[in-house]
């Protein structure tokens, strides 16, 4: 009868325990599932634009006589030519390979270039002659160029670079006065396709991570471009070519990245519920 009496107390305090812990346990859900992350849509920040102006310091170029059959061997000899700056502008939309490495399509305008020249003569019945020649040149400039950037030290980048592509010259408004004579023509404002070639250095500063400033010096190489001059008053057509056209370029830039870097995903932490101590067991009264 003892043990009955002594037992009946340890089961009572066992069952309070179990739903005692069983309680304790439904305080502890089990923890949510991650949250489901949907990766950016697919971003162009690898891709910029860019707009420049600058001013073309065109060197001396090499006119050449290209005489009219009538007129081949009158001793005519170019004595000297000259040609005025040139201001240019132009859009560009490059592509970051990485973090050294970029490329670039770009499209300019050069404006009227003054173009001058003198030649002398002498006819067979004796007597020096002179012809003064002037107008202007003009191009449209296309280059695919790539680029390396050197390191950035306080957000500035020094970069080298190498460009190709093809150059439409045109000689336009060409006169020739003569000296000493009452000749003179005019020109046909003929235009001609040329390869173009670059070669770049320079330095960026970057003003945030979208936009960045360009200084640029480019040496330009575009080519020739041939005119042919027709009397008034009736001779026979002679024609010149202006050409080792090339150019010392100072560039101020605007680089544009057309978006910001994706960011990374966001990192998913659990918090688990507060703590809820059980409570306390029951004493046995046995």
């Amino acid at each position: 009868m003892s043990c009955l009496r002594f037992t009946f107390p340890l089961l009572a305090a066992a069952a309070l325990l179990a739903a005692a812990g069983a309680a304790h346990g439904a305080d502890y859900s089990p923890p949510p599932p991650p949250p489901v992350y949907a990766p950016p849509q697919p971003c162009c920040d690898n891709w910029y634009l860019r707009g420049f102006v600058g001013i073309g310091l065109n060197a001396s170029y090499d006119l050449e006589y290209l005489p009219a059959p009538a007129n081949v061997g009158n001793g005519f000899t170019i004595e000297h030519n000259d040609i005025a700056d040139s201001p240019f502008f132009g859009i560009g939309i490059g592509y970051d390979w990485n973090n050294w490495l970029r490329f670039e399509a770009t499209a300019e305008y050069r404006s009227k270039a003054e173009v001058t020249a003198f030649g002398s003569y002498t006819l067979p019945g004796g007597g020096v002659f002179g012809d003064s020649y002037h107008g202007y040149l003009k191009s449209w400039v296309f280059l695919a160029n790539a680029f390396i950037d050197l390191g950035t030290w306080d957000c500035f980048t020094p970069f080298v670079g190498v460009g190709v592509g093809g150059a439409y010259n045109t000689m336009a408004d060409l006169t020739d006065i003569g000296i000493g004579t009452s000749g003179r023509g005019i020109g046909r404002n003929s235009s001609d396709w040329n390869l173009a070639w670059a070669l770049y250095a320079g330095m960026s500063y970057e003003v945030s991570k979208n936009f960045k400033i360009d200084l640029t010096y480019r040496y330009l190489n575009y080519g020739s471009v041939t005119d042919t001059i027709d009397c008034i008053g009736g001779c026979s057509a002679d024609s010149y070519k202006f050409k080792d056209l090339y150019s010392n370029d100072i560039m101020l830039g605007l680089r544009w990245t057309c978006c910001d870097v994706a960011p990374s995903p966001p990192r998913y932490v659990y918090t688990p519920p507060p703590y809820v101590p059980p409570p306390p067991p029951l004493q046995s009264r046995g």
